[in-house]
């Protein structure tokens, strides 16, 4: 069985913290990449000025992305992540702070699977990552939830 690997992109330690606690907690087993901000992404994603990167086959399962960060804020990652032909049919979940209407509209137009505001305590943290991990059929015998 190939392993499934998730991207996690956020510039906040805090909220890195609580994510990873979360697959961990919920007895995620696959591989948990984590990147500090939109730059670091795309480095992993297609390599340093777009040159390389992962293969195909080392491609995410799942690219869990932040929205307001510096240097490059997830909807240009998004945007980026939708113009290549090796990444633009993979999940993106926009998991973010924001819950500003334009926010949830350009994520959708850009191509995100999903837009979850991120929540404020840990247990719910631990609640939306595993719908996550049902929704987008991330370990073996999930079934697909509606998040």
């Amino acid at each position: 069985m190939k392993t499934k690997k998730i991207l996690v992109v956020d510039d906040n330690q805090d909220d890195l913290m609580f994510t990873t606690k979360a697959f961990r907690k919920l007895n995620f087993n696959e591989e948990l990449m984590v990147a500090n901000d939109g730059v670091e992404a795309l480095e992993y994603l297609f390599g340093n000025n777009g040159n390389s990167g992962c293969a195909p086959e080392g491609l995410p399962s799942l690219v869990l992305l932040d929205l307001k960060m510096p240097k490059i804020n997830g909807l240009d990652v998004l945007r980026k992540i939708r113009a290549v032909e090796k990444t633009k049919h993979g999940p993106v979940v926009m998991f973010t702070s924001s819950n500003e209407e334009q926010d949830i509209i350009a994520s959708r137009k850009l191509g995100a699977n999903k837009f979850i505001q991120k929540p404020l305590n840990i247990y719910d943290f631990n609640k939306i990552i595993a719908q996550i991990i049902h929704c987008f059929n991330l370990q073996p015998n999930s079934t697909n939830v509606d998040i």
